[in-house]
Order: structure tokens, then C-alpha cells, then sequence
């Protein structure tokens, strides 16, 4: 997310300015130089035009949204021969015909009114440029023959390039997201962005799923046309399509799941038991909070979801708690209201581990899972500052004088982190 009102962070502008320069060096060069195989040239242009057409139906929270683009690219940064001849396109025709790829394929996107984000045309570009630099030169020097052979550790010599073009993704993606984002929730206020290392961590546990299918992809065509020609491609394409479908279904299987425990989140402020948007404040800052603890993941989904449902169990209360601030209430009546609320998650198929931290989330923080730590002091801190209470300041103190045995310190002053960058106010119900 961008923050509203101010121009493209530096590290956006340096790394689509880099991207820029890279596009218009290879397409200037090869123009004037002239196509190498141009068949090669045409074949792996339509591949990955058809794989950046593929976006349509792309749904949110897919990491890789044209696979099939992203492995023919990466297939004819690493192509060293054809059926069984060398080739010499070098690095600066990849970059070309990977330019040219996506300015067709977003000519529909934008006729359509939508289209690749910038900061992915941009990272492609780098990324498949770096494969090609550091596998390009060597093959045409003829080292990778005189070093490798054709055998297994030729191969290896591949995997080893996909490893580092992998790495650089991750590096990139992380440090574009880092430089563009806030805490969800802290838009307007402005405020420094998230921690680089879990959001890395996030990018890097993404090359398991379909990123490693991916590369996987990228290397087999290399290696296949390189033995049986252009013929290989359409063959080695239908994995990855089979693979794309099976994840835009599991996507979508996903979103529809987390739809769901919103609805179900926001039952108590229907009912009347807690303030509007209370379930959505302290989601937003658990998240952020258990960023800055280095939650990332699937812990990161669990507590997000336990932070949403967290006052369910206040459903079953026959007189709602003033203002839904159970924070204020005994020990003993939050033991309680905690363990209903786990009872009724438990009931509504919702994961397990998502049960645990809400029926946990009153316990004394050293009995607690990190998870229950964070949501406990969350909740606490947004019952607290409400405008008839003692606002954000006293919350965080109240906080502090509770870390003897309600709150973890590290929790408590990782919250103030987080409230520091995007400023004390509490987070208005949207």
C-alpha cells in the first residue's frame, strides 16, 4: 500500500528506474544489433506473453500471479543450446524479448482497466536479467562446457543459478513491499514501514509453494529444448498450468475462509457487544505486533484470525459488558468469557490452533502461547483507550504497570513500536 498523499518511496523509483533503463538498453541494442534466433526469440515472446495473459482471474493473495510467464523467462535466461546446438542470444535479447513480452501482454490488461502492478513488471525484469548475466556469459565463453560437461553437474550448475535468482526475488519483492507499506490500519497516519526481516522471511517460506514450481519449470524447459528443440515447450508447459489452476483454486478457498471468520468476527458488534470496528483494530494491530516479533506465516494467519474472533464468547454473556472493554473486567469473568469464545470457535470448524489462543487469551502471559500474549495485550490496549476510558497514552501505561503478571514487557513495548510509527491515536472504525 502507498501511502495516501506522498510520492513513490526512493527504493521503489531506484528499482523501477533500474528496470527501465535495463528494458530500453536491450531493446535499443537488439534493434540495432539485429535478432539472434529469431524463432527462439518468437517462440519464448509468445510464451511469456501468453503466461502474463494469463493474470485474468488472478485472485488476491496469489504471490505469482503468471507463472507461466515467470518460467519461460527464467527458461530463456538459462537456454544455452537448442536440440543440441549452441545459441547466442546473450543477455541483453532476454531482456528484450521479456520487455517486449510484457508491453504486448498488458495492452488487453489496460483496455480492461486493469494490469500488472509496476513493482512486479519491474522486479521480472531484474530478476531474469540477473539469471541471465550469470549464466549467459559463461555459456557462450564456453566455461560451463569446459567446467561442467553435459552431465549431473551441468544440472547442478542450474540449480545453483536458480538458487541465487530465487534469493534475489525474495530480496526484491521484500524491499519493494518494505519500502511501500505501513501496518494495515495506519495509512493515513503515516508512520516508518513494517520490519524488513519477517516480511523477507514471508518471501523466502512463498519459494516453497509455487515460486519452486516456478524455477523448477524454467530449468526443465532450458534443459528440454536444449536436448529435443522448440518442441519441448508445450509439452513442459501444462504442469505449471495444472499447477496455476490448483492454486487459484485453493486461493479462492482461502479468501472464502477468511470472509467467513470476518463475518462471524463481527457478530458481537452487531449484537451490540462490542464497539463498531473493535475486532478489526486489534486484528490490525496483532498483526502488525507479531510482525515486529517475527510471527510470519501460518502463525501470523493464526493470529490474525484469534485477534478477529477473539470476543465471540461474549455472545453468550445475558448482559453485554459496558462497551465490550473486558479488559476492565475481573479475572476470573475474562477466564471465563475466554473460554466460551474458544468453545464457540471450536464449533465453527475454524482451525484448532486459532481455538487455543482465544480460550488462552486471559491466562497469565507466562502460561500463554506468544500468540494469546499479543492479542491479550491488543485487546486490552483498545478497551482501554476509548474516549470514556483513559485514552491511548494511559492504555499503554496501564499496560506497563500490568507486566508483572497480565502482559509480556516484549509485547507491551513492541505494541509502542508500532504505535510510535503510526502515531498514538487509536485506529478509527472504517
Amino acid at each position: 500500500m502507498t501511502r495516501a498523499g506522498t510520492r513513490l518511496p526512493p527504493v521503489v523509483l531506484a528499482v523501477r528506474g533500474a528496470a527501465a533503463m535495463l528494458a530500453v538498453a536491450g531493446l535499443g541494442h537488439t534493434l540495432w544489433d539485429g535478432v539472434h534466433e529469431p524463432g527462439h526469440a518468437l517462440a519464448f515472446g509468445v510464451l511469456i506473453t501468453v503466461g502474463e495473459l494469463a493474470r485474468w482471474g488472478a485472485l488476491p493473495g496469489e504471490r505469482e500471479p503468471a507463472p507461466l510467464g515467470a518460467a519461460g523467462a527464467l527458461a530463456y535466461a538459462l537456454l544455452g543450446g537448442s536440440g543440441g546446438a549452441p545459441t547466442t542470444h546473450g543477455v541483453l535479447q532476454v531482456v528484450a524479448v521479456l520487455a517486449a513480452a510484457q508491453l504486448v501482454a498488458c495492452v488487453p490488461h489496460v483496455a480492461r482497466g486493469s494490469g500488472p502492478a509496476p513493482d512486479q513488471v519491474a522486479r521480472r525484469i531484474l530478476t531474469v536479467a540477473f539469471a541471465a548475466v550469470c549464466f549467459q556469459p559463461m555459456y557462450n565463453s564456453d566455461r560451463t562446457a569446459d567446467w561442467f560437461g553435459e552431465g549431473p553437474y551441468y544440472v547442478l550448475f542450474m540449480l545453483l543459478f536458480l538458487v541465487l535468482t530465487a534469493l534475489c526475488d525474495a530480496v526484491l519483492a521484500a524491499l519493494l513491499l518494505r519500502s511501500r507499506t505501513v501496518p494495515h490500519g495506519f495509512e493515513s497516519m503515516g508512520g516508518t514501514p513494517l520490519p524488513y526481516g519477517p516480511l523477507l522471511h514471508d518471501e523466502l517460506r512463498a519459494l516453497i509453494g509455487i515460486g519452486s514450481a516456478v524455477c523448477a519449470t524454467g530449468v526443465v524447459m532450458a534443459l528440454g529444448v536444449a536436448v529435443a528443440g522448440l518442441w519441448a515447450l508445450p509439452v513442459l508447459c501444462v504442469p505449471l498450468l495444472l499447477t496455476q489452476v490448483s492454486f487459484r483454486r485453493f486461493v479462492a478457498v482461502r479468501t472464502t475462509y477468511r470472509q467467513t471468520i470476518t463475518s462471524l468476527a463481527r457478530s458481537t458488534e452487531i449484537a451490540g457487544y462490542t464497539p463498531h470496528g473493535h475486532a478489526r483494530r486489534v486484528a490490525v494491530l496483532c498483526t502488525a505486533v507479531g510482525r515486529e516479533l517475527g510471527l510470519s506465516g501460518s502463525d501470523l494467519t493464526v493470529l490474525e484470525y484469534a485477534a478477529l474472533m477473539h470476543d465471540i464468547g461474549q455472545l453468550s454473556l445475558v448482559d453485554p459488558v459496558p462497551e465490550g472493554a473486558t479488559a476492565t473486567l475481573p479475572a476470573a469473568e475474562q477466564r471465563r468469557i475466554a473460554l466460551l469464545g474458544g468453545a464457540v470457535v471450536r464449533q465453527t470448524g475454524v482451525d484448532t490452533e486459532v481455538a487455543v489462543v482465544v480460550e488462552r487469551q486471559a491466562d497469565p502471559y507466562r502460561e500463554q502461547p506468544l500468540s494469546a500474549r499479543i492479542v491479550r495485550a491488543v485487546n486490552a490496549y483498545d478497551d482501554l483507550s476509548g474516549e470514556s476510558l483513559i485514552g491511548p497514552l494511559g492504555a499503554l501505561e496501564q499496560l506497563r504497570l500490568g507486566t508483572g503478571h497480565d502482559y509480556q514487557p516484549e509485547v507491551v513495548e513492541s505494541l509502542a513500536r508500532v504505535l510510535a510509527r503510526g502515531g498514538l491515536t487509536p485506529v478509527l472504525p472504517g
